[in-house]
C-alpha cells in the first residue's frame, strides 16, 4: 500500500494533497490528546476545518488517516536527511552533520514519532508492512552515509547495526523525554551521543 492507494473521489491532485495535509495536522493534534481509537472521523474533520462529508471524499476509513500520518512523518524525515547528505566528498564531518540534523528533526517531530509508535499497531498487516519498510529505508539511508564516509572501516553488518543505533537514539529523545529532557538539553544530548559514537569507532575527538 502507498499513499496513492488511499482512495479518493476527488481527481484534482493538488486539492487532494492540500486536504490531506490539513487532515494530517488535525489528526496529529487529536491523536496527541485522545489517541487513535478514541478519536472519531467527525472530530478529525472538524479539527481539519471541513465537514465529515468532505473528509470522506479524500479517505475511506479512519485507518487511512493514520496511514497518511505515518507516511507523512517518514517522508519528512527522508527529505530532511536527503537535503543534508553530501557524498561528493564524503568525510566524517558529513556523517556527523547528518546525525545532528536527524536528532534535531526528531526533537521537532517528537510528538509525531510518539504517536506513530503508539498507534502503528492499529494498522492492517499490509499497511503496517509498508510503514515498517519506510523505516527500513530511513535506516538504509543512514547506513549508506556511514559506509560512504567511513570506507573500509566497517563491515556491512556493523554499519547496519550502527545505523539502527543512531535511528533509535534520535527517536529515544522523544519517547524517553520524561527522563532524558529533565537532565539534558537537546544540544547536550546530541553532543553526548556523537561523543560516544566517535569513541566507539576510535575516531579522533
Amino acid at each position: 500500500m502507498t499513499e496513492n492507494d488511499v482512495l479518493s473521489s476527488v481527481k484534482n491532485q493538488a486539492l487532494i494533497e492540500k486536504r490531506r495535509n490539513q487532515m494530517i495536522k488535525g489528526a496529529i493534534t487529536l491523536f496527541k490528546e485522545k489517541g487513535f481509537h478514541r478519536t472519531t472521523t467527525r472530530e478529525i474533520a472538524k479539527e481539519s476545518g471541513f465537514s465529515i462529508g468532505t473528509l470522506y471524499e479524500y479517505i475511506r476509513t479512519k485507518e487511512d488517516v493514520l496511514f497518511l500520518v505515518c507516511d507523512s512523518i517518514y517522508e519528512q524525515v527522508r527529505k530532511r536527511l536527503d537535503a543534508k547528505i553530501n557524498l561528493e566528498k564524503p568525510t566524517i564531518d558529513n556523517l556527523l552533520n547528518v546525525i545532528r540534523s536527524y536528532f534535531e528533526l526528531m526533537d521537532e517531530m517528537q510528538e509525531e514519532v510518539v504517536i506513530m509508535y503508539q498507534e502503528v499497531k492499529s494498522l492492517k498487516k499490509e499497511t503496517k508492512e509498508y510503514v515498517l519498510q519506510k523505516e527500513r529505508d530511513m535506516v538504509g539511508m543512514l547506513e549508506h552515509v556511514i559506509v560512504t564516509c567511513l570506507p573500509d572501516q566497517l563491515s556491512k553488518k556493523d554499519a547496519e547495526l550502527i545505523a539502527n543505533n543512531i535511528f533509535i537514539q534520535g527517536q529515544m529523545w522523544g519517547y524517553r523525554r520524561w527522563m532524558l529532557q529533565k537532565h539534558f538539553t537537546l544540544e547536550e544530548y546530541i553532543e553526548k551521543q556523537i561523543y560516544y559514537f566517535k569513541q566507539s569507532l576510535s575516531i579522533s575527538i
